[in-house]
C-alpha cells in the first residue's frame, strides 16, 4: 500500500521513509504541506502521514485541504505531532485528521496504527465493490436481484444451522456467516462475460451452449482471484473467489469447473451450492430448461 509522508525535517522525514519501508510500504516524500498537496493533484495515495508543524503549510492545513478535495478516493490522515493536550487532539480530529501520533513516534505503534488503517480503507473498498459487482450481475437479468436476495438469506440460515453442529462449529462463526452473507451474491459474477443468446435463452441449453454456460465459474473465479492476488490484505476476495468458482462442485465429484469432491470443495461454496440448487428448484426461472 503506498503512503505519503510529509515532514519537513530531513532527518524526521529519514526516519520515517525507513520504518514505513520496513513494514513493506511504498513511500513517497513530500517537504510539507504544499508539496504534498501538488502529489495529491496528481496521485492517489490511501495513507498519508503528515507533521503537524511544518513552516508555511502546516499538517493541519494539509487534513484541511485533503478533506475538501472532489476526490474519489478516501486517503486516511495520521498526524505526527509532540503536542499532547486534549484541545490539540480535538483541533486534528476537527480539521480531517483520522489519527494522532506523538513524536518522537514508536515503530511499533506506528505499524499498528497503520493496520488499523487497512482494515477501515479494506472495508469502504469492501462496499462499494462487492455492491457495484452484484449490480453487474444483476444488469444482466432482471430477475437476478431478488435471486441473490433469496440466495444470501438461504446461505445464512444454512450457515447458522451448522453452527450447532459440533463438526462444524469451530469453522461456521459469526464472522464466517458475515463474510458468506456479504459475498454470497458474487456466486454468478461470471455469468457477465456468458453471451446474452445463452444466458437467456428461455428453453434447455444445447450441450454445446452449457459447455459455455459452465464456463461462468471459470470467468469468476478469474475475475476475482486477480483482484484478491492485487489485495492480498483483503480476505473476503479469496472468500468471494472460492464461491464463485466453486459452487457448481457436487461432493460426489461430479460438478464443475474441477469435478472436485467432497471436503475439497471450500465449505463457502457447499452452503452456496446448496442455496442455488434450492432456489432453481423452488422459484421461476428466466432459464427453467436449463441442466442443472
Amino acid at each position: 500500500m503506498r503512503v505519503l509522508a510529509v515532514e519537513d525535517d530531513p532527518d524526521a522525514l529519514d526516519l520515517l521513509e525507513h520504518a514505513l519501508m520496513h513494514f513493506g510500504y511504498e513511500v513517497t516524500r513530500a517537504r510539507d504541506g504544499f508539496e504534498a498537496m501538488e502529489l495529491l493533484r496528481h496521485d492517489q495515495y490511501p495513507i498519508i502521514i503528515s507533521d503537524w508543524q511544518m513552516p508555511g503549510y502546516s499538517g493541519l492545513e494539509l487534513c484541511r485541504q485533503v478533506r475538501e478535495r472532489m476526490s474519489s478516493n478516501y486517503s486516511y490522515i495520521i498526524l505526527l505531532t509532540s503536542r499532547s493536550g486534549p484541545n490539540d487532539l480535538v483541533e486534528a480530529l476537527d480539521a480531517g485528521a483520522d489519527e494522532y501520533l506523538s513524536k518522537p513516534f514508536n515503530p511499533n505503534e506506528l505499524h499498528m496504527r497503520l493496520r488499523v488503517a487497512e482494515r477501515i480503507l479494506s472495508l469502504e473498498c469492501r462496499d462499494v465493490l462487492i455492491f457495484s459487482l452484484a449490480k453487474l450481475t444483476e444488469a444482466r437479468d432482471t430477475e437476478t436481484g431478488a435471486h441473490l436476495e433469496r440466495i444470501r438469506g438461504y446461505c445464512s440460515i444454512l450457515a447458522r444451522q451448522l453452527t450447532q453442529m459440533p463438526k462444524y462449529r469451530e469453522h461456521v462463526d459469526n464472522d464466517f456467516i458475515a463474510l458468506l452473507q456479504l459475498t454470497s451474491p458474487l456466486h454468478d459474477i461470471g455469468k457477465v462475460g456468458i453471451p446474452d443468446s445463452i444466458l437467456l435463452k428461455p428453453g434447455p441449453l444445447t450441450a454445446e451452449e452449457f459447455e459455455i454456460m459452465k464456463q461462468h465459474t471459470v470467468i469468476g473465479g478469474h475475475t476475482l482471484d486477480a483482484a484478491a492476488q492485487a489485495y492480498p490484505q483483503a480476505k473476503y476476495l479469496q472468500f468471494a473467489r472460492d464461491i464463485a468458482v466453486s459452487h457448481h462442485e457436487r461432493f460426489d465429484g461430479t460438478g464443475y469447473p474441477h469435478g472436485l469432491r467432497g471436503k475439497k470443495i471450500p465449505l463457502c461454496a457447499r452452503i452456496v451450492a446448496v442455496a442455488d440448487v434450492y432456489d432453481a428448484l423452488t422459484s421461476p426461472r428466466v432459464q427453467a430448461g436449463v441442466q442443472p
